[in-house]
């Protein structure tokens, strides 16, 4: 039995229309409105992350948390998430000034606004496996049994931190 629901295929410049006779689809205007309202953006958009890469070969790990603002006027505009960072960005800057005139970008000056962001909150981590009271009690005896010697040192240390984890 058929029912009648609209397309869920998107709309694809060139194709058929959806066989809703008289009105387009929603995807066809969502779609119709980004292209016209946002067309303008993409260029900007397709530059910085362009730049985002181009930095992140510069500079792989100094540049794993900053983020390309923009690029106006031959001054490129970073953002790093802290003054620490900032400070050793600001360091590396003609390395990477550089490394983008080499690339072929027409940099002149290079600028780093801290924008700092919200912390995110970190949730304790779940216990990756339970152990049963049983399991426990026979780590809490081979731990008290083990004899103490410089090569049951770590395996007594492990024992002691699974036992801390996992008591009630």
């Amino acid at each position: 039995m058929k029912t009648n629901r609209p397309s869920t295929a998107p709309f694809r410049a060139g194709s058929a229309r959806p066989a809703n006779k008289g009105k387009p689809s929603q995807s066809v205007e969502v779609n119709s409105l980004l292209r016209n309202q946002l067309a303008h953006l993409w260029p900007t958009i397709s530059n910085n992350a362009a730049l985002q890469k181009e930095c992140a070969t510069a500079l792989p790990q100094l540049f794993l948390y900053c983020q390309v603002l923009q690029l106006e006027a031959e001054q490129l505009v970073l953002a790093a998430p802290n003054a620490a960072l900032a400070s050793k960005l600001k360091q590396q800057l003609p390395k990477l000034q550089t490394a983008l005139q080499k690339a072929g970008w027409q940099i002149n000056a290079i600028r780093i606004k801290v924008q700092v962001t919200l912390a995110l909150h970190n949730e304790p981590a779940e216990k990756q496996c339970l152990f049963s009271d049983s399991a426990l009690k026979a780590f809490d005896s081979l731990e008290k049994n083990l004899a103490g010697s410089k090569h049951n040192d770590e395996l007594l240390g492990a024992l002691r931190t699974l036992l801390n984890r996992h008591k009630k």
